[in-house]
């Protein structure tokens, strides 16, 4: 159902409040890039420090100015099984394509409690749900059996697997077949987690160069692997520099440095260190989307 390259959407901020004029700049980056989808709320648009109702002002900000022009996914997992309901009850009415949800971060459930927490979310509102796995996030794993548990539930179509772990990834593909999406959450391993049956990318990368990051899918697609690589390689230092510090630090950093948005952050995430400033500059330049001059 979701497959291709997916954002997963910066929330641009302007003295503390969501900033509505570069939040529409970002959505037609994204969409004149070539996305298949945009995910509002996520984990790389700050949602751990959005109050509920700027959750849901984001979410109808992006459904009103995408206008069905691609599919908005909205982030709306928490580690409250009774929050992750409401807020993936809300999207639905807004009008939203599916829902990502991410593990139950600080609670550390058991698999048992991860399995119950999805399947409730999933039984209590009917829309089609993206499993969101990132253990170095939540300090919870969601290990490959429980995701087949949870392939069997008609709703639950995606996986977005952010380990990096391309053998997991395989086992999760060889379990679940074709009733659960494979779509990558690691952009520096975007190319190879498609040549073991992965679907797309919910990408970070995406925001800054979605034209590349697309034409990565849209190689590999058309069976055009050797050219699928070169842009692979392209972009290798970018998608290092990308996690040089707690995401979205990065990511905000560099959409400054092209003029999307402001590099503003909600604390506790910080300004970008110095050092790291100055290397990110360059690979933005050596990729053409920051002038030699800035």
């Amino acid at each position: 159902m979701f497959e291709g390259v997916i954002p997963a959407l910066i929330t641009p901020f302007e003295d503390g409040r969501i900033d509505r004029v570069s939040l529409k700049r970002l959505i037609d980056h994204q969409i004149e890039g070539g996305v298949h989808a945009i995910v509002p709320c996520g984990t790389t648009g700050e949602s751990a420090t959005l109050t509920h109702d700027e959750h849901k002002e984001l979410i109808t900000l992006c459904l009103e100015y995408v206008d069905g022009r691609v599919p908005v996914i909205a982030g709306t997992g928490s580690n409250s099984t009774s929050e992750s309901i409401a807020l993936t009850h809300f999207a639905k009415v807004a009008g939203v394509a599916g829902a990502l949800l991410i593990t139950p971060y600080y609670n550390k459930p058991t698999q048992e409690g991860l399995y119950q927490h999805y399947k409730a979310v999933a039984e209590a509102v009917d829309i089609p749900i993206v499993l969101y796995n990132v253990p170095g996030r939540t300090s919870v794993d969601m290990v490959p059996s429980t995701v087949t548990r949870l392939a069997k539930i008609p709703n639950i179509v995606a996986i977005k697997e952010a380990t990096a772990d391309l053998e997991r990834a395989s086992v999760i593909r060889d379990e679940c077949g074709d009733a659960l999406t494979l779509i990558s959450g690691d952009d520096a391993t975007f190319l190879p987690f498609l040549s073991i049956g992965g679907r797309g990318a919910i990408s970070v990368t995406a925001n800054l160069v979605p034209d590349k990051v697309v034409a990565i899918w849209n190689h590999w697609q058309a069976g055009e692997t050797q050219e699928a690589l070169a842009i692979h390689q392209q972009l290798l230092t970018l998608n290092r520099l990308l996690f040089c510090q707690t995401s979205p630090i990065p990511v905000k950093a560099a959409a400054a440095m092209m003029g999307l948005c402001r590099a503003e952050l909600r604390l506790p995430l910080t300004p970008l260190d110095e050092p790291f400033g100055t290397p990110l500059q360059a690979a933005l330049k050596q990729l053409g989307v920051v002038a030699d001059g800035s």
